[in-house]
């Protein structure tokens, strides 16, 4: 992986989001903001506005050595991580968050979930986005995570495309990918009754 930057979290003052994503593109990162659209109904009007998926938050590839470019960015409050050490952020996770946001499903930020099925999308524009599936209204949805974060995100599914993920191991074209020790024991655990 030597000369590929890795994706890191970086928390930003709230509603400057987009902002300091412009001023670290100009610096000659490369930020990525994962917005949604969002309907606001005032008295007189009716307006549909792009906002964070991740409030306070963006993502940027960078150099972990070299940050203060980074930190001294107006809105930059600091890099996610341990102390004073960064972690980065799975590129799975970056991608999974990058299919939802450039297709056309509908998509809103979520509550973040330890527990629940783990699921894969199968088929369409999000095949191969894992994640865990929810039901709210008689909509099931597949909550998407960034766990360093504890946020995620939940786009809206047919739940005749979402597999168990132990069952979309098994489909053609499937790519395993890396799971944490977590992941592991926590897909292995019985289902609570």
């Amino acid at each position: 992986m030597f000369g590929v930057l890795e994706w890191y979290a970086l928390e930003v003052r709230q509603r400057t989001e987009k902002f300091t994503a412009q001023l670290l593109n100009q610096k000659g990162y490369k930020p990525f903001l994962p917005t949604y659209l969002l309907k606001r109904r005032w008295s007189d009007r009716t307006k549909v506005l792009s906002q964070p998926l991740f409030p306070g938050y963006l993502f940027c590839r960078l150099d972990p050595l070299v940050r203060l470019p980074v930190l001294t960015t107006p809105g930059v409050i600091s890099i996610v991580g341990v102390g004073k050490e960064p972690i980065p952020v799975p590129e799975r996770e970056i991608e999974a968050v990058w299919k939802i946001v450039n297709s056309a499903v509908s998509a809103e930020p979520w509550p973040y979930l330890k527990c629940g099925d783990s699921v894969t999308i199968s088929e369409g524009p999000l095949r191969g986005v894992e994640g865990i599936l929810a039901v709210v209204k008689n909509a099931y949805k597949v909550v998407v995570s960034i766990n360093l974060l504890q946020r995620s995100v939940a786009v809206e599914v047919n739940r005749a495309l979402v597999l168990p993920r132990n069952i979309a191991r098994h489909l053609p074209g499937y790519v395993l990918p890396s799971l944490t020790q977590e992941q592991v024991a926590s897909s292995t655990r019985e289902p609570e009754p």
